[in-house]
């Protein structure tokens, strides 16, 4: 059933994606970046445009809505059991779609033989993701008070089915269904962004879906409020909650404080302080985050 509606939210998503390149005359460039340095946001870590942990409403990249932007980008998480490594790309189409392609690989490192699953042991997850701007404009003035208002999906699917299973989850693939509203002001150098997720992924999706606790979709917020201190340098923090459907570990939520350095549009680093709370029995996970992003 999951493979059938993300078939045809693909197709509508063409649809719309087609409808766009008519609109583009043959005299303007199909690629580009006239969008104000940072307003995009950065690429979060299931790889929506967002900050780390949050998504937010901007479509990522800095084409207009004449233009196309594309980046790739590499997350490096470490904390004091696990380490995480995310790999992708996203593609923003016209200022009003969004659609990215990440890899996960969670490595449990020591914890995998205290957890019975061998030193070293990896989960590992592909996200598709899709966001579509639906009303509102980023960017504050006396005009456009109004937010940019975005809704969106990530198709989840960890690889190690018997284990997530063994472990309580219900099922090793589901969808995240989300909206959020951000605004930049520009005039306070500040962007503010908050989502409502439906979800059932356990620690983001690397545990599967669902089990014994819920085995339905809940709500969950995030949120972000990001400072500009400089035209090259952001200062941010993200909260996340996260469902509690397993019952053999309670899940915690998230939290980030990060920096973030623009030389350019066409490359940016971001470096986090997090805190992912407990995490499979193995105490308070705290840690360094770190993301390159190349803009295209």
């Amino acid at each position: 059933m999951f493979s059938h509606n993300l078939g045809k939210m693909a197709a509508s998503l063409l649809v719309i994606s087609s409808t766009y390149s008519l609109s583009v005359s043959a005299d303007e460039k199909l690629f580009g970046s006239g969008k104000i340095l940072a307003t995009p946001g950065v690429i979060q870590v299931e790889g929506a445009g967002g900050a780390g942990l949050s998504t937010w409403a901007m479509i990522s990249g800095y084409g207009t809505n004449r233009e196309i932007g594309a980046s790739a980008h590499h997350t490096y998480v470490t904390t004091d059991d696990f380490t995480l490594n995310a790999t992708g790309v996203t593609v923003g189409l016209y200022d009003r779609l969004e659609l990215s392609y990440t890899r996960q690989w969670f490595d449990t490192g020591s914890a995998g033989g205290r957890l019975g699953l061998g030193d070293g042991f990896k989960f590992n997850q592909d996200i598709i993701g899709a966001k579509l701007k639906v009303f509102g404009d980023a960017v504050y003035d006396q005009d456009t008070w109004m937010p940019q208002v975005a809704v969106g999906m990530q198709y989840k699917r960890a690889d190690k089915g018997d284990i997530v299973r063994a472990v309580g989850a219900e099922d090793d693939d589901g969808v995240d269904y989300y909206v959020a509203a951000s605004k930049l002001l520009l005039g306070q150098n500040l962007v503010v962004s908050g989502a409502a997720r439906l979800t059932k992924a356990n620690q983001f999706g690397l545990l599967g879906f669902g089990g014994p606790n819920g085995s339905n979709h809940s709500v969950q917020f995030e949120g972000s409020l990001a400072y500009l201190l400089s035209r090259n340098f952001v200062v941010g923090f993200d909260y996340r909650t996260k469902p509690d459907n397993l019952a053999f570990a309670q899940e915690q939520d998230a939290k980030a404080a990060y920096v973030v350095w623009l030389p350019s549009k066409h490359f940016t680093v971001t470096a986090a302080a997090v805190d992912l709370g407990d995490i499979a029995l193995q105490g308070r996970q705290q840690g360094f985050y770190l993301s390159m992003q190349v803009g295209f």
